[in-house]
């Protein structure tokens, strides 16, 4: 059998794979070796995955894991992690989560490969791995088009008055917000990101205001701009995954006609495409 995770910072989904099909599926705490201490994800995997697989455990022959923060450096960690947690697997390969998106987009082809979620990223892919990547940079430089970058710019046009008083009230009402609690959230409380990334459900509910979806459409268009673009290879079908994508897929494919680009696939989660590709590839 085989396991494949893809993990963000706050869950991590698991699919234990036999014969091309999902047998299991799994969810449990986000696993990512650059911001947490070894101990912690041993704990994560003996306490939520083990127990989770049960008898499968024993029958785990092959393991992909794909996440953020699974940067070079970490790469061999939680590598002789999973080797210890799950002796009998004689396959480990730890992986960025854009590789797995690459991977899950666009199979054995040639592509470029973007995530849209509470982050953004982009890749241009040749079939087997990353070939270029225009480095993300983070909500505050960068991260066009991400659900964290579309709350920032709402929150900033919402407080700045640049929004109808109607919507401005019953934003504020309905997440029980006032100016001074987001001032504090953003500036002073850790992970702001996934706060105004939070909004991004609010945001696509009121995408008939003309205000939020210029918003919105020109965040998209900053993204190809600045980060699908930059691998100048107009030929090739752009792809995305990531909940922001699949939400606004209807923006965004018409931002992408009318940049003339070719559009791909857009899926909310990776798990069905690294199923496929891990199970052609045994």
């Amino acid at each position: 059998m085989i396991l494949i995770g893809d993990s963000g910072s706050t869950k991590t989904d698991w699919s234990i794979v036999s014969e091309g099909k999902a047998v299991g599926r799994i969810q449990t705490s986000g696993i990512n070796p650059f911001h947490q201490e070894r101990t912690e994800i041993d704990r994560t995997l003996r306490v939520e995955v083990l127990p989770a697989l049960g008898e499968q455990a024993g029958g785990i022959a092959q393991i992909y894991f794909y996440g953020a923060g699974c940067v070079p450096a970490k790469v061999p960690i939680l590598r002789e992690i999973l080797t210890e947690v799950l002796p009998h697997a004689r396959v480990v390969e730890v992986a960025s989560d854009m590789l797995g998106a690459a991977r899950a987009l666009c199979g054995r082809s040639e592509g470029i490969a973007c995530i849209l979620g509470t982050g953004s990223n982009s890749c241009l892919y040749d079939g087997q791995e990353i070939v270029s990547n225009v480095s993300p940079l983070g909500y505050i430089l960068g991260d066009e088009g991400s659900g964290a970058v579309l709350g920032k710019l709402f929150v900033g046009s919402l407080l700045k008055g640049q929004l109808p008083d109607e919507l401005c009230e019953e934003f504020l009402r309905e997440y029980a917000l006032t100016q001074a609690d987001i001032v504090e959230q953003v500036y002073r409380k850790p992970l702001p990101n996934r706060f105004l990334a939070s909004f991004s459900p609010f945001i696509a509910r009121h995408m008939d205001v003309p205000a939020v979806r210029s918003l919105v459409r020109g965040s998209f268009d900053d993204f190809l701009v600045r980060n699908a673009m930059r691998y100048h290879r107009t030929d090739l079908p752009i792809h995305f995954v990531g909940s922001v994508a699949w939400h606004y897929r209807e923006l965004l494919t018409q931002v992408l006609g009318e940049r003339g680009l070719k559009i791909g696939t857009i899926t909310p989660s990776p798990m069905e495409g690294l199923i496929q590709y891990h199970s052609d590839n045994v």
